[in-house]
């Protein structure tokens, strides 16, 4: 009777032993565990109130003190029309009018429609913007007379004091001409969702026509249908330019509002570029076009004349041996004296220029051996720049202001960490969001000489969760590979494991200095490398975020590290080109010189090392694992890009150029090609509806495996995309990755 009553508690325990394992694995995984963010907040012309949303109200706020002081929008006081909710909302440039959006529906990554509404807050008057609902983008003019909004690939501007609405474009055509927002290419890989724009006085409204005709179309199938178990496949197409293939055809059209004109700009003949932004200067008729070339390594930008549609072309940024980066243009700003902020890597590192509107250089205003990440703003009477660099380290983020004119730079953010900055109007305060490996992020209202205001949130709550959890600690370390690169890297070790390190390190008293020491474990440890790798990526920050590697270091007892390689952002220039027109091949060989490293200190059991990664994490997982020296057991690859002539051409050809004229480099990155060599088990995961990175390169590798005679293990999802977050897919997807981990290490 004793004996089975102690084989009952012995049974109660573990099962409570294993409720608390998932238990940690499901309040990760559903959230418990992330940061609560900050409300979006606009800036109101006074530069002493923003507005937010709150419970479907729209509510003006003091900065200083953080009291409300007026309601801008109330769901319950409006009239001629009546909203059950409100999703958003846009302040028009005057303040009179406002844009409150309900029953939004996401498209893809960022676009999204809506039922959009005017509401005037002198008459309390709620109306529709258009009777033809939903619509996308609807964008003010700066003397907030006109509403841009875009509709089945058109644009309408809706005239405020007449209440009607002027078709902009008519010749939009699913499939043929997209005109004002962007095609699936566009919005994924140069991050926009609108590419038409005012002019500052109104008078004309520039926009971006992309013709798309020529473009190949993928299609896929979605399976469940709720409500309808047994209905027939739904069939769903995009326009989806591989690397290789024709693109869609970029122009520029300039609309006169008052003559209802259409104007397209003259700009050199190129139907094989890209014009990610376009860009109003402080005239209004000078307009500011960027184009890239077909391989991204040239950017130039035109000068415009609105009225004459004439170009020319000011300024030019080429790398001969790597790409130019599109987001550069996002730091460029024009200015009344004829003077343009430029951001450029044309010393090697990315910093901030002055130039004259004619393409003359004034001045450079940063140098050192460090990139600008940000720039917030420069104010030209001041000669000030505020701006964020990847600051001591590169996986550290401050914000500075520099006085150009007497050369004094000054760091506000003195804490190491991540830290953003977003400037009131006339950058009269500065908005604080603060993190590091140990903190949430916390967000301080600071004044515009560093002086502390008020903190609006700190994330306490989460740090004290995090605390009473007792969940091991995240190290930053570093380290030198056999070929002499010098690598970043976060590191999780178990209990029992950390307190042998610090025993066996008497320096690991800071997170910036820790040290990985030799020593032998009194029981060695199972290691997982979890890695992206992309071109111009970094995962290796100094910022806090708990994800499932804390749970299998508590819980299951891995070393869990994350080492960014070679090709990688924030080292300059050369460091982001090293992988240039062959991308896998150095990244394997950093992320198994990390294994190899981490093996070589005595606490890492060689025999039971994995790696993973998502997308591109995915790929390098699978090509690192095909490489003969790889020491990885197994490998989760989710999501994968098998072979990047399956994958679309603007991220494809900036990193490898065209399949045409690098053959080569695209054969050596096909993992199809490479399936017999692939050692060691692997868990294939993929969503079949998946827009970004096609099943077909599941299918793909999947067939060369067979042929090869390898043996994997294999997780789909049906009619979920990239991000398996439909239905419990998300938590499903954990549990089994867990499952893997456990048999087969």
């Amino acid at each position: 009777m004793n004996s089975m009553k102690k084989n009952v508690f012995i049974i109660a325990c573990l099962l409570v032993s294993i409720a608390a394992q998932a238990g940690l694995l499901e309040d990760i995984v559903s959230g418990r565990f992330k940061e609560k963010p900050l409300q979006n907040m606009t800036d109101m012309g006074d530069g002493e109130h923003y507005a937010v949303m709150s419970d479907n109200n729209v509510l003006m706020i003091d900065y200083r003190t953080g009291e409300q002081v007026d309601t801008l929008f109330s769901i319950n006081k409006t009239k001629l029309n009546r909203l059950k909710s409100i999703d958003g909302f846009i302040l028009s440039p005057t303040e009179r009018y406002m844009l409150v959006k309900t029953n939004t529906q996401q498209l893809f990554r960022r676009s999204s429609n809506a039922d959009w509404y005017i509401y005037d807050r002198q008459k309390k008057e709620l109306k529709p913007l258009s009777e033809q609902l939903p619509v996308a983008e609807p964008r003010f003019s700066p003397n907030g007379k006109y509403i841009a909004f875009s509709r089945d690939n058109n644009i309408f501007i809706h005239k405020l004091d007449f209440s009607t609405e002027v078709a902009v474009t008519t010749d939009g055509e699913e499939g043929k001409i997209i005109n004002g927002t962007p095609d699936w290419l566009y919005e994924e890989e140069f991050s926009t969702t609108c590419l038409y724009q005012f002019s500052p006085d109104s008078k004309q409204l520039a926009f971006v026509r992309l013709n798309e005709t020529e473009v190949e179309t993928f299609s896929w199938q979605t399976f469940l249908q709720e409500g309808k178990p047994h209905a027939m496949p739904q069939t769903h197409e995009i326009r989806y330019p591989r690397a290789g293939a024709k693109n869609a055809v970029p122009s520029v059209v300039v609309y006169d509002t008052y003559y209802k004109s259409l104007k397209t700009i003259q700009l050199p003949e190129d139907d094989d570029c890209y014009i990610p932004r376009i860009m109003w200067t402080t005239s209004a008729d000078q307009l500011a076009v960027f184009r890239l070339n077909r391989n991204q390594n040239k950017m130039e930008m035109y000068m415009c004349n609105a009225k004459s549609a004439v170009a020319k072309l000011i300024y030019t940024e080429e790398n001969k041996n790597g790409f130019v980066d599109y987001e550069l243009i996002d730091y460029w700003q024009f200015y009344e004296d004829n003077t343009m902020l430029v951001m450029s890597e044309q010393d090697g590192w990315r910093h901030a220029y002055l130039y004259s509107t004619n393409g003359q250089k004034i001045k450079q205003l940063t140098k050192g051996n460090f990139d600008l990440t940000r720039i917030y703003d420069y104010e030209p009477l001041t000669q000030t720049l505020l701006y964020q660099a990847a600051l001591p380290t590169p996986m550290d983020r401050q914000v500075f202001s520099h006085n150009v004119k007497k050369n004094k730079n000054t760091c506000l953010t003195p804490e190491r960490g991540v830290n953003n900055a977003r400037f009131s109007t006339d950058n009269r305060y500065m908005l604080l969001s603060s993190t590091s490996i140990e903190q949430p992020t916390t967000y301080k209202l600071l004044s515009r000489d560093g002086k502390h205001v008020r903190t609006l949130l700190d994330n306490q709550e989460l740090k004290e969760k995090v605390q009473k959890a007792e969940l091991p600690k995240k190290h930053l370390f570093s380290f030198t590979t056999e070929r002499g690169d010098t690598l970043n890297g976060w590191i999780l070790l178990p209990p029992a494991l950390e307190a042998e390190m610090n025993k066996a390190n008497t320096e690991n008293s800071s997170v910036h200095t820790f040290t990985l020491s030799h020593f032998s474990a009194s029981q060695p440890c199972p290691l997982l490398l979890y890695q992206y790798s992309g071109p111009a990526s970094q995962q290796v920050l100094n910022r806090f975020k708990i994800d499932w590697e804390e749970y299998l270091v508590l819980e299951k007892g891995y070393v869990v590290a994350c080492v960014d390689p070679r090709g990688t952002n924030s080292r300059g220039r050369g460091f982001r080109n090293l992988t240039y027109m062959n991308i896998g091949a150095k990244e394997a060989e950093d992320q198994i010189s990390t294994a190899k490293y981490l093996s070589s200190l005595g606490f890492i059991d060689s025999h039971r090392m994995a790696i993973w990664g998502w997308s591109y994490g995915g790929f390098q997982t699978l090509r690192t694992m095909s490489e003969a020296d790889s020491p990885f057991r197994c490998g989760i690859a989710v999501a994968p890009v098998t072979d990047f002539r399956f994958y679309d051409s603007a991220y494809t050809e900036r990193f490898m150029r065209r399949p045409q004229a690098n053959e080569n480099g695209y054969k050596a990155a096909a993992l199809p090609e490479m399936a017999e060599r692939l050692n060691g088990r692997v868990l294939l995961v993929h969503g079949v509806a998946d827009d970004n990175v096609h099943c077909q390169n599941m299918w793909s590798y999947i067939d060369a495996l067979v042929r090869a005679g390898k043996q994997f293990d294999m997780q789909i999802y049906p009619d979920d995309n990239h991000f398996l977050r439909q239905r419990s897919n998300y938590m499903h997807l954990y549990h089994r990755m867990t499952d893997f981990l456990d048999n087969n290490l």
